[in-house]
């Protein structure tokens, strides 16, 4: 295990040699609100960039909205000037997860390093997650009305069969179960379609592809939703990694992905009590899709400061206080050895042995693997709803952190991130097991 202190770009260093050639790697958070963890993340992704070659971002967040971002950053025709005017037009709740200034800061870099660089060439910015349902739909009828009228009444067909149940889509969830109101039908001859056309077309047709492929796992995700249990959760971490795996194919045989998103989605659930629990995540999925020398997975934590989160599902946002972690945590072990922001990198190789204080210096290199790394510890997860005073019952996630992850970026005491203006608009119930 090498150890390093933070403070500059450079002093990521030990891990660009980790990742070398690796295809895959996914940078998380332990909350969705913390300034920190958006400013180390830009900082290695810009290296990642621009030293490595990496194709293209890849978020924890919605296919249509993304795209106007994707589609300003690579100068698209019709893309905003500003990738935060982009930004600024996200609506579904919690928008502050990618409307805010640290997120901004980084795609106005990635238009500037792009612009000068042939199309081809240009690193995107895409959404992973599943929940678009409604504008994945109208973006497939727009495309379809203007490229592909003679398969526009597929798509209304589908539209059709969701429009009963309006923005209460939850409510299409309950019904399956006891009526015949499934629109699986309908989806799958939308997706067929859409697919074909992607064959034959550039990227307008891939989109359009890809927002059906929304469509159909949103239609799984509200079903399984409604049952409760851990099946919603591993139909949206799937769909997550097939997305994943799409933009991959459609960047080419050499590309290379940077995926954002929370720790319960980027630590491999194997090395928590997810994997008892029945669940996956897109971590688990990478390395068994890819191969774990293929991919890198780098967590994030802290021991205390502040983050903007919400009190309840649908509220809206504010600054508030994360307390010193639990007794016995791995953010509070972290607390006393380490300095106020570091980076740990996990050999592969590496063996168990009993030491388990690290060193002082700038840069330790400690060989061997310390116990703590295998052995089952809590590990906090902040969700966009947050309560402070649940933290001796809930927000930890048992993990053995060095099977977890390859590689885990420490800041002791971080901020609030800055949410840029946005008109919010109601989100979905509260994901499974937390809204992460």
């Amino acid at each position: 295990m090498q150890v390093s202190r933070l403070g500059a770009p450079d002093d990521f260093d030990p891990l660009l040699e980790r990742i070398g050639s690796a295809r895959v790697v996914m940078l998380g958070e332990a909350s969705h609100g913390t300034y920190d963890y958006y400013r180390l993340r830009e900082q290695l992704t810009r290296r990642l960039i621009a030293e490595c070659g990496f194709s293209f971002v890849a978020v924890e967040g919605d296919w249509p909205d993304c795209d106007l971002v994707h589609r300003s950053v690579t100068g698209a025709p019709g893309g905003d000037d500003d990738p935060q005017r982009a930004l600024e037009r996200f609506e579904r709740w919690p928008t502050w997860m990618w409307a805010n200034a640290e997120v901004a800061r980084f795609c106005r870099w990635l238009r500037a390093w792009n612009i000068d660089r042939p199309a081809g060439q240009r690193a995107g910015f895409h959404g992973l997650d599943v929940y678009s349902l409604w504008e994945s739909m109208q973006a497939i009828l727009d495309y379809l009305g203007e490229e592909d009228p003679a398969s526009l009444e597929i798509a209304q067909e589908a539209y059709r069969c969701f429009e009963p149940y309006g923005t209460r889509i939850e409510e299409y969830g309950l019904a399956s179960r006891f009526v015949s109101a499934r629109c699986e039908a309908e989806v799958v001859r939308l997706l067929a379609r859409t697919r074909e056309r992607a064959a034959a077309d550039g990227a307008d047709a891939f989109s359009a592809w890809q927002n059906a492929a929304v469509v159909a796992g949103a239609e799984k995700y509200y079903r399984a939703m409604v049952g409760g249990g851990p099946q919603s959760w591993n139909v949206r971490d799937s769909h997550m990694a097939d997305t994943l795996d799409r933009l991959l194919d459609r960047y080419g045989p050499q590309a290379r992905a940077v995926v954002w998103a929370h720790n319960t989605h980027v630590g491999d659930a194997r090395a928590t009590d997810m994997a008892p629990g029945g669940m996956v995540n897109i971590g688990q999925l990478a390395r068994e899709r890819h191969g774990a020398d293929d991919v890198v997975l780098v967590g994030f934590g802290s021991y205390q400061g502040s983050v903007v989160a919400a009190n309840r599902w649908g509220a809206p946002a504010e600054v508030m206080t994360v307390p010193v972690a639990r007794a016995g945590s791995i953010e509070e072990r972290l607390h006393h050895m380490l300095p106020e922001q570091a980076m740990l990198v996990f050999d592969p190789g590496d063996r168990p042995h009993s030491g388990d204080r690290l060193g002082s210096g700038d840069r330790s290199d400690l060989g061997e693997r310390p116990d703590w790394l295998g052995e089952e510890v809590d590990h906090r997860a902040i969700g966009v709803v947050y309560d402070p005073s649940f933290e001796a019952w809930g927000n930890y996630v048992p993990t053995r952190l060095g099977d977890r992850y390859d590689a885990f970026i420490w800041c002791d005491h971080t901020t609030a991130l800055h949410p840029l203006p946005a008109a919010t608009a109601p989100g979905e119930l509260e994901t499974y097991p937390s809204g992460v």
